[in-house]
């Protein structure tokens, strides 16, 4: 190259943000890439970066490998496939703005950026989202998770697709035995790992501070986050953790019921061995085969262990963290359908010996009060279990919990049934209620703008807390309380009064 070429190629990457134009090229590690301008002219957008190789033919249920470098500018100007899964096109209340759309393909490991920032010298917070989807489904590219919302606050936005379903996690003894390190499924999370640490390395070029690096997902994306706290593989690469309803931090799976799993599904596809399965159109392997589930699963390598038992041994990744839970999720709904035997016969069934006390903390004489009673009880749980996990991080942590519990109804034709649903918050949070046709009002606008700020914050800093917003505590054992978000922002207690709270405590804490 000579020496004009190269005078222009690296002035080319150092100013890419100019109002109303495309951006400037970015120089990344594998080549320069080309994006656009957003709908938010001070906003820069790259999408279908690639993070890693195509993971097809023999790379199918491999580790991720870098991805081929390029010469000249690469268009990074539309998002690539997602990776292989079933598109449904309505499934509510997760309705359009929450699903994937359009291709499909197992080539598919690709990244994208909204940056706000005029230059690589500008450092901004990054916020990496990990989608959630049940380790089944999900993209990238879903509208609900666009990145300008958040971007126009100051941070560095990236989403990525990672594999799910049997391309992302199968396990088979031939894969063990091919494997550097003797254990086979997780290429979901290996392909989680890669991308942040992608991020990592390649995200000062647009502007974003690699020392500054929040992860965060919701649903199955949370638990990618719990495991990401946990994985030795990704040490150094984030600096703060959201996790949003997100299970993840119980018991697991074992590699032998996985390893078990795999051999029942090669035998099922008529599969002599790995290879049998690497030749097959992915059309014929993603054919579910039943009682045979995958999921991220401890190898000793990427998840070393159960994610409670990381954090019990102190060998986390210790960052900030942000969690939370909505009000109608974990067995609550609108309106239950219980009656008042079958209220008290669950709860004998749930809480055993301990039921004749729980059912005078939560007394029901007719149906409705046990409907009533049913909501209370399944909140308060909720909010219980959510703070004794934060006071168990804490045993080996020395960093901030801070925990939140969502409780406005997402507006639409199912609001009524659905109420503050599992999922319902991420519009508000990522600040992307422009990206659905829902009837939104100014009280909606408010909620997004106040609950997206305190996410900005929190990537910026690692809390929450900033000029202008209700305070926010950290978990703390003094104080029995969560956040609540939504319809109001303060302090609450995990139940109503201290007698219920206690004896969720003591029930919660034998288990």
């Amino acid at each position: 190259m000579n020496r004009l070429l190269a005078a222009t190629m690296a002035a080319t990457c150092l100013t890419f943000a100019v109002s109303g134009a495309a951006p400037k090229p970015v120089k990344t590690a594998s080549g320069l890439v080309s994006g656009t301008a957003g709908r938010n002219s001070t906003i820069s957008v790259f999408k279908g970066i690639p993070f890693a190789a195509p993971p097809v033919g023999p790379l199918r249920w491999r580790a991720p490998t870098a991805p081929a470098s390029w010469t000249g500018v690469r268009k990074a100007d539309a998002f690539s496939p997602s990776c292989i899964q079933t598109i449904v096109t309505e499934k509510k209340p997760w309705t359009y703005e929450f699903m994937a759309h359009g291709e499909v393909s197992e080539d598919c490991l690709y990244l994208n950026i909204w940056t706000p920032a005029a230059s690589p010298a500008a450092r901004r917070p990054v916020f990496v989202y990990i989608y959630g989807g049940g380790n089944v489904e999900g993209s990238g590219s879903v509208p609900a998770y666009d990145g300008e919302g958040l971007a126009s606050k100051g941070l560095v936005v990236v989403t990525f697709n990672y594999r799910v379903g049997v391309l992302g996690f199968l396990s088979h003894p031939d894969l063990n035995k091919e494997s550097s390190y003797h254990a086979s499924g997780n290429y979901g999370l290996l392909d989680q790992i890669a991308a942040v640490r992608w991020v990592h390395d390649n995200i000062a070029a647009f502007g974003g501070d690699p020392n500054r690096i929040t992860v965060a997902g919701q649903s199955a994306g949370a638990s990618g986050v719990h495991s990401l706290t946990a994985s030795p593989l990704a040490k150094g690469l984030f600096h703060r953790a959201i996790a949003d309803s997100g299970g993840g931090v119980g018991g697991a799976r074992t590699m032998a019921d996985q390893e078990a799993d795999g051999v029942r599904f090669a035998t099922a596809k008529k599969a002599g061995g790995i290879s049998d399965l690497r030749a097959m159109p992915w059309q014929d392997v993603v054919v579910s085969v039943p009682g045979v589930r995958f999921a991220p699963v401890p190898d000793g390598y990427a998840l070393p262990a159960a994610v409670r038992d990381v954090f019990a041994a102190g060998k986390q990744n210790d960052v900030p963290t942000l969690t939370g839970i909505n009000a109608d999720e974990g067995g609550a709904v609108p309106h239950p359908t219980a009656t008042l035997e079958s209220f008290q016969r669950d709860a004998r069934t749930r809480y055993s010996a301990d039921a004749d006390e729980f059912l005078k903390l939560y007394p029901a004489t007719t149906d409705d009060e046990a409907k009533r009673a049913q909501n209370d009880s399944a909140r308060d749980r909720a909010r219980s279990t959510l703070y004794l996990w934060a006071l168990d991080r804490g045993k080996t942590s020395k960093t901030d919990a801070f925990t939140y519990f969502w409780t406005h109804t997402l507006p639409g034709p199912d609001a009524d049934q659905y109420g503050a649903f599992h999922t319902s918050e991420v519009p508000y949070v990522l600040n992307t209620l422009s990206m659905s046709s829902r009837p939104f009002t100014a009280k909606d606008h408010q909620i997004a703008a106040t609950l997206s700020s305190f996410w900005a914050n929190f990537a910026a800093t690692g809390n929450p807390n900033g000029k202008g917003l209700a305070a926010w505590p950290a978990v703390t054992k003094d104080a029995s309380q969560t956040m609540e978000v939504g319809d109001d922002f303060r302090p609450i207690p995990l139940a109503a009064t201290p007698a219920r709270i206690e004896f969720l405590i003591n029930v919660l804490s034998r288990r």
